[in-house]
């Protein structure tokens, strides 16, 4: 974790004029040919939802503002994105939080996650964790290829970008999935969202790459 320190007049006005706001987030949605990810995982017999949650984790570590958050009026960015994401469980009809620790070797992470996830089944919890914010906060919404996505936030409003994805369904020859962020406009802007999509679509394509990274 590092303290970031704007230096543009500008970017500080742009930063100062956002955080004032009540509800300062904004959000986008995309579709996404997914295709060949969907195929591969399929291929390799992977869990869904670890998979899906590894690859939008791999892509937000891209974006070095997805990894800024505010505290105190101060800007900090996290080296290590942790998913937090939601499950359903067998013992409720409402979702719980499942938070992985990240890992950019996929097999690693592949194991904590399905632990997790097996955990959370059978003894859901909905506690947050008191004064750690290097979350990514993650949903799937399966039964709808949405094209637009509200999350509720906290108020204050925290500075955690939320990441939702969809019902796949065909278009064309291709298959596509609804992919939703929103994020804090203080300190993300479009073009940043912008890289988010291209990330998220160049490793769909190429989920051979994906997997097998040796790094971020």
């Amino acid at each position: 974790m590092k303290k970031i320190e704007l230096t543009d007049p500008h970017r500080i006005k742009h930063f100062q004029f956002f955080n004032k706001m009540s509800y300062p987030h904004f959000q986008i949605s995309a579709q996404i040919p997914v295709y060949n990810i969907v195929k591969y995982i399929k291929k390799e017999d992977w869990h869904f939802t670890s998979a899906v949650v590894y690859w939008l984790s791999v892509a937000a570590h891209e974006v070095p503002t997805l990894k800024w958050r505010i505290r105190d009026n101060e800007i900090i960015e996290h080296e290590v994105l942790d998913p937090s994401f939601a499950v359903l469980p067998e013992v409720s009809d409402v979702f719980s939080f499942c938070t992985v620790e990240f890992d950019k070797n996929w097999h690693i992470f592949q194991l904590r996650c399905q632990a997790e996830i097996d955990k959370m089944k059978s003894q859901p919890s909905f506690e947050d964790e008191e004064g750690k914010d290097n979350f990514l906060f993650m949903s799937g919404l399966p039964w709808v290829s949405f094209t637009g996505i509200q999350h509720p936030i906290s108020m204050p409003a925290d500075s955690i970008p939320r990441v939702t994805w969809g019902k796949t369904h065909t278009q064309g020859s291709d298959l596509m999935m609804p992919i939703a962020i929103q994020a804090h406009h203080g300190l993300v802007d479009g073009k940043d969202l912008g890289r988010f999509f291209m990330v998220c679509e160049a490793l769909a394509r190429d989920p051979v790459r994906l997997f097998t990274r040796e790094k971020l």
